[in-house]
């Protein structure tokens, strides 16, 4: 916990959650410039909204790792141990995962994810699909050390991280979250993962730009969350979303704009805003299969194989736990 945590969870009764969501947006509205964790986009609304994302005609990434899961799903099963424990790290919709249950002999699956509602009713829409898998969710921050069931204790593990979620990270962190599931998985893991790859800068701005808005409100999302949760007087129409692509950094960068100069209020502290200030919110990395393929070697995996779809937008990896 940070700083604020403890005193916020004995003034205000929140739960664990609740207090960490708290102390870290009262932190990260504090700095320069200020930010917020794109972790806290998904509460309910938040993950519903995302999922009206990937269904739009400009967000490539869903629909063309989907293709490369059903395409390959095939030689994917052939790699994994058969009755191994999927563990999905920030699990969210069950439609990707669905592809490689049906093409897999898994023995269970222990999706995991923060947003604890959104996940019971998708773990248990599973469960009617799939009657003969046992499914053990797991309501938990995925970037952070967590226990799995001792029910899978004894089954090999597979994680599945799809949905190119590593590009939210720092390259920094990104290391240390692979190394962090590998702990978690334990030995002999392996592990399939999608990653976004590089690619012209206007589909990518399409993308994080989209024409009907959601991704939008998606973006304002956090700050109705916060307004809720914690309290917080956020204006949401005095802020506007905005998506850039870095070419430096290799990486999509999500920010809200404050229309105005503004004065904004959350658990009794007063965060100043000037006219054209941003909200840094999230980044998306995008990685060519060299950088990426580097990236998990530095993080104690083994690349074994790589998939990607004809057009070179999009790739999903197998990896295994170095000794």
């Amino acid at each position: 916990m940070n700083v604020h945590a403890t005193a916020l969870a004995k003034t205000h009764r929140f739960d664990e959650q609740t207090t960490a969501f708290a102390g870290d947006v009262l932190d990260d509205l504090a700095q320069h410039p200020k930010r917020l964790s794109p972790k806290y986009f998904y509460d309910a609304a938040g993950s519903e909204l995302f999922e009206q994302i990937t269904r739009l005609p400009e967000y490539y990434p869903t629909r063309t790792e989907l293709a490369i899961l059903h395409d390959r799903g095939g030689a994917i099963a052939a790699i994994l141990p058969k009755g191994a424990a999927l563990v999905e790290f920030g699990a969210g919709a069950t439609t990707k995962v669905r592809l490689l249950l049906e093409q897999c002999a898994l023995g269970a699956y222990v999706p995991v994810d923060i947003s604890g509602d959104f996940l019971k009713a998708q773990a248990d829409a599973l469960r009617q699909d799939f009657p003969g898998l046992d499914v053990y969710p797991v309501t938990a921050d995925f970037t952070a050390p967590f226990a799995l069931p001792d029910a899978v204790a004894a089954m090999p593990k597979v994680g599945f991280f799809p949905g190119s979620t590593l590009g939210n990270f720092e390259p920094h962190e990104a290391c240390g979250f692979l190394r962090s599931a590998r702990d978690i998985l334990g030995h002999g893991a392996q592990m399939v993962i999608g990653v976004d790859l590089e690619k012209d800068e206007r589909v990518l701005y399409e993308a994080y730009n989209d024409k009907a808005g959601v991704t939008a409100r998606f973006n304002l999302n956090v700050l109705h969350r916060i307004n809720r949760d914690l309290g917080g007087n956020f204006d949401l129409s005095a802020f506007t979303h905005r998506a850039i692509y870095n070419r430096d950094r290799h990486r999509i960068e999500m920010h809200l704009i404050s229309r105005r100069a503004q004065t904004v209020r959350v658990l009794g502290h007063s965060f100043a805003f000037r006219a054209g200030e941003t909200i840094h919110t999230e980044n998306s990395y995008k990685y060519s299969l060299e950088r990426f393929t580097a990236l998990a070697k530095g993080s104690g995996w083994t690349p074994r194989a790589t998939w990607t779809d004809p057009a070179g937008l999009f790739s999903v990896h197998a990896l295994v736990a170095s000794d």
